[in-house]
This record gives structure tokens, sequence and C-alpha cells, in this order.
């Protein structure tokens, strides 16, 4: 539980502070086929200004992406990626001191990212590229590990366990002592269950029935069930903007289990969401 003890976190290029729970990462997806706000941002000045909003609003950081995951998304080049990203990383980077973080697993556009002042990698694949565990030990930037089953193209198709938590659990674990190992701290080091990549609906649930299991590791936890399709296939909103409150309900369960980061599409409502879970927590008993 080391990381658990520990409430600000510093590193040469950010500062989060959990002295106060859960905190929030902005979704800023800069691409045109997103599966829930495709092309809404993908004009690097509106992309700007959302990202900026969702820190007025009170996000911690700033999540930017040049790539869809969507389950079934094709491949985008890193060429494309960082003709999309760089724009932005490098505008929201010279107005704010606030975390940016770039979501990619190609090493190409992870360094433009790093070049234009982003302070984070998220890392769909855990980086499974070692170059990408090189480049964040060298760059001193923290890093999301997520658990993902395939690739996004293959990811939904049938996703089987003998025993969803314990697998993804191993997982995560082994690729975070493989990222100390590379020079990482431990306290720069997120884990993130992939709700939604290679799960069933059912197996979202043990997830997240199951998360106070990941936060026993001591390693901070990230969270992204913004807007997901269990979440749509569970209420039968097939619209993604339209979960936001089943969104808020799984929030409200990871804040409680002590979650370090939620990452989410609508700000301030999970903002609230987190502060009411936060002091139900702190009153407990």
């Amino acid at each position: 539980m080391e990381n658990c003890g520990i409430h600000v976190v510093e590193w040469p290029r950010g500062r989060l502070d959990f002295s106060a729970g859960c905190l929030v990462m902005g979704i800023l997806n800069v691409t045109p086929d997103s599966f829930s706000d495709g092309g809404e941002f993908f004009d690097s000045r509106k992309a700007v200004e959302h990202g900026l909003q969702m820190l007025e609003d009170g996000a911690a950081m700033i999540d930017v992406g040049g790539e869809s995951t969507r389950p079934g998304s094709a491949a985008v080049s890193a060429k494309e990626q960082i003709k999309r990203v760089v724009p932005v990383i490098r505008a929201l980077s010279k107005k704010t001191r606030a975390p940016v973080s770039i979501d990619t697993h190609e090493h190409d556009v992870a360094i433009a990212a790093l070049d234009a002042g982003a302070g984070m990698i998220n890392d769909i694949t855990a980086l499974s590229d070692e170059r990408m565990a090189g480049l964040a030990a060298e760059r001193q930037v923290s890093v999301v590990l997520m658990h993902m089953l395939g690739t996004p193209a293959t990811m939904q198709i049938q996703p089987r366990y003998d025993d969803v938590v314990g697998e993804v659990l191993d997982f995560l674990l082994e690729r975070a002592k493989r990222a100390e190992q590379f020079g990482i701290a431990k306290k720069l080091i997120f884990i993130d269950p992939g709700f939604g990549f290679g799960k069933t609906v059912e197996h979202n649930l043990v997830l997240l029935n199951n998360i106070d299991k990941f936060v026993a590791t001591g390693y901070r936890v990230l969270v992204g069930t913004s807007r997901k399709s269990f979440i749509g296939k569970i209420t039968g909103k097939e619209n993604p903007s339209e979960r936001i409150y089943g969104t808020a309900s799984t929030v409200a369960l990871c804040a409680a289990a002590g979650v370090s980061v939620v990452r989410v599409h609508d700000v301030t409502q999970m903002l609230d969401v987190i502060k009411v879970a936060g002091a139900v927590s702190r009153h407990r008993g």
C-alpha cells in the first residue's frame, strides 16, 4: 500500500494532489471517429478550448488521443496521430501547468507528444513496446498501464477468461513490475483494468465489484468507464451522450473504493459524484 500514503505526487512535468481523494482525467479525442465524441473536437482550436474548459471545470489532467480505440476501430498511422495531437498538446502545455497525457501505444507518437510538452503516457498495451518503457523512464514521465484482450479491432469478439479478476490483475502487476525494472518510479505508475477492452458486460461488472483488489496492490488505479457500451447495454441507452447517469454510478463505486483517477467525458458532473462519494466514505462508521 506504499503509494496510498503519498498524497502529492510530483515529477518534472507534473504534479497531482490526491489529498482530497479521487481525481478526474478529462478525455480529449482529437479524432473524427471516437465512439462518443468523434469529430466534435477534431479541429485543433476547438480541442484546445475544450481541454482548457475541462481544466477550469476541475479536471486535474487532460488525456489527448489521436486514434480511436473503440471496438472494431482501424489503426491510424503514427504520422497522422502526430499531426492531430501535437498542436493541441503544445498549446495546452503553454497555457496550463496541469499534466497533459498522450493516449498512444506508438513510440514515435509518444516522442512527439513529449517533445510538445506532454508529461504522461497512457498506453492501452501497457508498454508492450519496450521502447515506450525506456522512453518513459528516460523522460521521467508518468505512465498508465492498461489491460486489453487482443486489439481494438478484435477485442470484443467473444472475449473469454477463466478468472477475469485474477488474469487482469496478474497482467497489470507483471507490467507494473516490469516498468519499475526499466526505471519508472512506482509513484508514477497507474494501473487500469481496461473496462470495455476485451470484456463482456459480465466481465466489466465483476471487475467493478472487485476494484478494491486493484487498489490494494499499492499502485494507483485509473478507471475509464465513461459512456461505454456496457453501460448502454445495462441502461438501454444507445446514444453514448445519454449514459452520464450510468457512468456516474460506476464513478461513485470507484471513488468509494479508493480509485485514484477516473477518466471521463463529463467533468463537472463526475466531480460532484466524487465529492459526495468521498464525503460518505470519510464519514463511514
